[in-house]
């Protein structure tokens, strides 16, 4: 909190070296009106989460409520703050394992209960620069590799520094130095946060409406957590060819920092989807690779975007992963529905992991209120037991 209050005493002063001519009392009249002006809302989300996992003879059922206070200054010559206070809530008895709960007879369901800032930072914007310093959200592309983990209650952040640079013309070039990870497992966690010497780049360029192109380099030494430090260069593509869209990405990572493990592996994915009819429907793979008995690992993204919704593979085997699937989306009015098949297999060994469904509804209830309801079924072969999940979760924004 000393930090954030000396950060936010140098920011004030720096508008005033920037705004010479603009008197102390004039100053602080407008630094006190983009105060006031600022916006401020209110975010509830109930979630219901059940689990049924086949090694584990109790079934998970959590009830959770998250609160976040959001607030946002309006501009002071150029400068204003952010702040987000999230607190997260059990309904209920605590039938499940929230990793610091004590209850290890449940299967886990990552919400602990508890407070925080979410955010925390104060930024500084011109036409063309986006400069923010303190604890702030970060999402590059499609949040393969850094990203909120948004789904979970408490979500994940970064304590560090941001420079944003647009041309106003397609290009994007997005640097941040981080040296906190704050974690979804909240503050009582020994795994809350991963400090080090964080270096996240991502370039992109939209060539037109149809088609762009990015670049990134992420490069992951962390103080303590050793086996996932690591260096990763790569290129993604988004586009649309006649009716078909194409989600293409490659990159190549080996290991950097205090690692012990000497590997150097890829990363690949291919989508193609396109509409028939009413309905959305696509096809994909997507590949992290294996050498040395390491796989390639992305634990800065949002895990529970990808390789199923069960998250039976948050953390990449060492054998690797190629994730086959086919999904198909459509609405029914307002109802926006959609449900994907995912087979599992190692990258070293053909190894059989399992299959899994996914289904997933959602429905604006009212205006600013909306309702999802999300189910996983999980089948083992050779990777991890049969598992099923159930969310049921109403969201509401004042």
């Amino acid at each position: 909190m000393k930090t954030r209050l000396a950060t936010a005493i140098a920011t004030i002063c720096a508008a005033g070296l920037l705004m010479p001519n603009v008197s102390v009392a004039t100053g602080f009249a407008d630094f006190q009106q983009a105060i006031t002006d600022g916006d401020a809302n209110v975010k509830l989300r109930y979630r219901y989460e059940r689990v049924d996992q086949d090694n584990i003879d109790k079934e998970t059922n959590a009830s959770t409520l998250l609160t976040r206070l959001s607030y946002k200054s309006a501009d002071f010559g150029g400068f204003y703050t952010q702040l987000e206070f999230d607190n997260v809530t059990a309904l209920g008895n605590e039938n499940f394992n929230s990793t610091v709960n004590g209850n290890t007879n449940y299967p886990v369901v990552a919400d602990p209960i508890g407070s925080d800032f979410n955010q925390a930072y104060v930024g500084f914007k011109t036409e063309s620069l986006h400069f923010t310093a303190g604890r702030q959200r970060i999402n590059h592309n499609d949040q393969r590799f850094v990203g909120g983990v948004g789904w979970r209650q408490n979500e994940q952040t970064y304590d560090g520094y941001r420079l944003r640079y647009d041309n106003q013309s397609g290009l994007n070039v997005d640097y941040s130095y981080i040296h906190n990870v704050n974690r979804i497992f909240g503050t009582d966690s020994p795994n809350s946060d991963l400090g080090g010497n964080i270096h996240l780049l991502n370039v992109t360029y939209k060539i037109n409406a149809d088609h762009k192109v990015a670049g990134f380099a992420y490069e992951l030494d962390f103080d303590t957590a050793n086996a996932i430090a690591t260096r990763t260069l790569g290129v993604s593509y988004d586009g649309k060819v006649s009716a078909v869209n194409i989600h293409a990405a490659y990159a190549r990572q080996n290991e950097t920092g205090d690692n012990p493990t000497d590997f150097s592996t890829d990363y690949l994915a291919l989508e193609l989807s396109t509409k028939l009819s009413a309905v959305n429907v696509g096809i994909g793979y997507e590949s992290l690779g294996s050498d040395n008995g390491k796989g390639f690992t992305t634990p800065l993204a949002t895990l529970h975007k990808f390789q199923g919704f069960a998250d039976k593979f948050l953390a990449t085997p060492g054998q690797g992963i190629n994730d086959l699937y086919v999904k198909a989306s459509g609405s029914i009015g307002k109802l926006k529905l959609l449900g994907v098949w995912h087979q599992f297999e190692s990258d070293v060994g053909s190894v059989d992991y399992g299959n899994e469904f996914n289904f997933n509804a959602t429905y604006p209830v009212y205006k600013n209120t909306n309702f999802l309801l999300r189910y996983a079924n999980y089948s083992a072969d050779d990777f991890a037991v049969d598992t099923n999940k159930l969310w049921a979760m109403m969201t509401f924004t004042f």
